[in-house]
């Protein structure tokens, strides 16, 4: 059975939101390592109804012959998972409007490789609530941003995870990957 990934940039208090604001000056060849590999092991990308509108307006008018992540991306077959998202406009779309644990169980189900989830935040927390996540790869950022979107919000209750990979970067970045315990 295929696995449903998710790989956050996280600071410090748990922002997640934005990371195109305050991620750069920590990306180096480690982290491209890490994100390369974690692209590599899937073969799909499950996305919520928001980063996926930013996603669509993005990628497709990435120039893909000088991009590699524009033509991956825009070749990977994508999963939508919202009821409000009706005629999607980037390739390779289909909209998972069903019963969500239903549609995900399905996908997993399904032959080939991992399913990356990347961004995607209320979605991410929302299956690791219902466990539907299999792995939880979090890049925590050595930064305080001290507002934005967190992760964890005061509803989500107690997630007992295991830490299954640990990794620190010269710049300071913690690679953390846990799973449901």
């Amino acid at each position: 059975m295929r696995k449903i990934i998710a790989t956050l940039f996280i600071s410090l208090d748990g922002v997640t939101e934005a990371p195109e604001t305050w991620h750069f000056p920590y990306l180096n060849d480690e982290m491209n390592q890490v994100v390369a590999a974690q692209m590599e092991a899937a073969d799909a990308l499950l996305l919520g109804r928001r980063t996926y509108e930013v996603f669509a307006a993005h990628w497709p008018r990435q120039d893909a012959t000088k991009d590699p992540m524009a033509a991956t991306l825009n070749a990977a077959p994508k999963y939508v998972l919202s009821t409000t998202l009706t005629t999607p406009s980037w390739e390779n779309t289909t909209v998972l409007a069903g019963d969500p644990h239903k549609e995900l169980t399905r996908l997993k189900e399904r032959p080939g490789k991992h399913i990356g989830v990347t961004g995607s935040v209320s979605l991410v927390a929302w299956m690791l609530r219902e466990g539907l996540l299999d792995e939880l790869t979090l890049l925590v950022h050595p930064i305080v941003l001290g507002a934005g979107k967190r992760l964890f919000d005061d509803g989500i209750g107690t997630l007992p995870l295991t830490l299954t990979r640990s990794e620190t970067f010269s710049t300071g970045v913690l690679n953390l990957t846990y799973e449901r315990a």
